[in-house]
């Protein structure tokens, strides 16, 4: 006589499976973009010239990354790049977030700052990035602040407008009743106002620090000596499609890390950024 499965054990088969494939989810398009690429590059459908095949972008990034500095062209630079570029970035974005949340959220609970504000931002926010990198040269020259300026100006727009937006959601009936239990304005902008936002503030925060690596790349094609922006403006001009590509790959990685990092920052700093996982 066989026995049969209990519904406990069923379940947790079930579980398993399921976690299992959401594991494996987020992989599934960089897996099938890889496959298609190397079969691309086998059948030489494109030149390689064109697009290299991945195991020499794999050979390039060890060189980059692992190599002994003196090696090679690009060889053992990752480290400082990695450095030069993250500096610039949370430089700016950490601008982008004291100046962009305060004003965003002013400007969804106050009308008149509202008023004041919206048409001069909307209309900054509508000027493409690169029309900004000659002023900024002109400006602040060639090197770090000319970056920050424009890493800062990119992740504005998305912090301020997500944390205008969420502010201007949240019921008067909340702040009312804090009101009522002697919760003061401050307090109650704290305790209430910015955990009710708190979903609209996390969007615009993870939209700024993706854009800010976005427009890293902008500032760093001005001529500084280090960065990933720069290695790629530098192997542009040396005809090295195989440093191009490795250092697009490491900037997405490293955005998305950047992106993992934010989100467990706040889990870790707000309750109410907790409670939306």
């Amino acid at each position: 006589m066989t026995e049969t499965a209990s519904p406990k054990r069923l379940n947790r088969g079930r579980r398993s499976q399921a976690g299992w494939l959401n594991r494996l989810l987020p992989w599934a398009i960089p897996g099938a973009f890889i496959l298609i690429w190397f079969v691309i590059s086998e059948t030489e459908m494109v030149p390689h010239y064109l697009l290299p095949h991945p195991k020499d972008i794999l050979a390039t990034a060890a060189t980059y990354i692992f190599g002994k500095a003196g090696n090679g062209a690009y060889a053992g630079r990752f480290l400082e790049d990695l450095m030069a570029s993250s500096f610039r970035v949370m430089l700016g974005f950490s601008l982008a977030v004291v100046v962009g949340i305060p004003l965003g959220v002013l400007s969804g609970r106050l009308a008149l700052v509202s008023r004041m504000l919206n048409t001069t931002i909307n209309a900054l926010r509508a000027v493409p990035g690169i029309s900004w990198l000659p002023l900024a040269m002109v400006w602040f020259g060639i090197g770090l602040k000319t970056t920050v300026f424009l890493v800062a100006l990119a992740a504005f727009f998305p912090i301020f407008l997500n944390a205008e937006a969420g502010a201007r959601q949240v019921s008067p009936i909340l702040l009312q009743a804090g009101a009522m239990m002697g919760v003061r304005r401050l307090r109650g902008t704290f305790a209430i106002l910015l955990p009710a936002a708190m979903p609209s503030i996390i969007t615009g925060l993870r939209l700024g620090m993706g854009i800010s690596w976005a427009y890293l790349v902008l500032g760093e094609l001005t001529g500084v000596p280090n960065g990933l922006g720069a290695v790629i403006m530098d192997a542009r001009m040396l005809g090295r499609i195989d440093i191009i590509v490795v250092g697009i790959i490491l900037i997405a990685l490293i955005g998305r890390f950047c992106d993992l990092g934010l989100n467990q920052l706040l889990r870790l700093s707000f309750k109410s950024a907790r409670r939306l996982q």
